[in-house]
């Protein structure tokens, strides 16, 4: 049995929504344990037993959220030289652009020397007033999609071992 390590942060609900449709997808292939955490709850440990791994969070001011952010503080050297290789991907919640926070997290994956199988997926909210960003996110299907795809991709392929 494989294990897909899913971390995930979300405030207002749409990077949560992301990572629910992944693992949910992740989940029907046969073979593969899904675990799910908050990244504020999540550890090197959690790292070590994984497989594989999906990151979710939001961009804020064009960068990872910070409890995204300190997750991957609190657990990059514990983890550093013990994850090489590893299969990854990323999901990202942004209300313009994403590819900040994507950029970011890229590079901290190459510092794990992790191997990224998918293209980064970017949800945009269009979320730009004050307002509209603080507000509590649901996602439409058409959004979901991407993330659910996401899921069972990394998930196919960890089961065959094909990453």
């Amino acid at each position: 049995m494989k294990r897909l390590l899913i971390v995930w942060h979300s405030r207002t609900g749409a990077a949560r929504a992301m990572a629910g449709a992944a693992a949910d997808a992740a989940a029907a292939e046969d073979g593969i344990e899904v675990v799910s955490k908050p990244a504020e709850q999540a550890t090197a440990e959690d790292l070590l037993a994984a497989d594989g791994y999906l990151f979710a969070a939001p961009e804020n001011l064009a960068a990872l959220s910070g409890e995204m952010k300190a997750f991957l503080d609190r657990t990059y050297y514990p983890a550093l030289e013990r994850l090489n290789g590893r299969p990854y991907a990323a999901m990202i919640a942004a209300g313009s652009d994403g590819t900040g926070a994507a950029r970011q997290l890229a590079r901290i994956a190459t510092g794990w020397r992790l191997k990224p199988v998918a293209e980064t997926v970017i949800v945009c909210t269009h979320a730009q007033t004050p307002e509209a960003i603080l507000a509590e996110k649901r996602l439409s299907d058409a959004d979901l999609a991407p993330c659910r795809e996401l899921g069972a991709t990394l998930a196919a392929g960890l089961a065959m071992g094909v990453f």
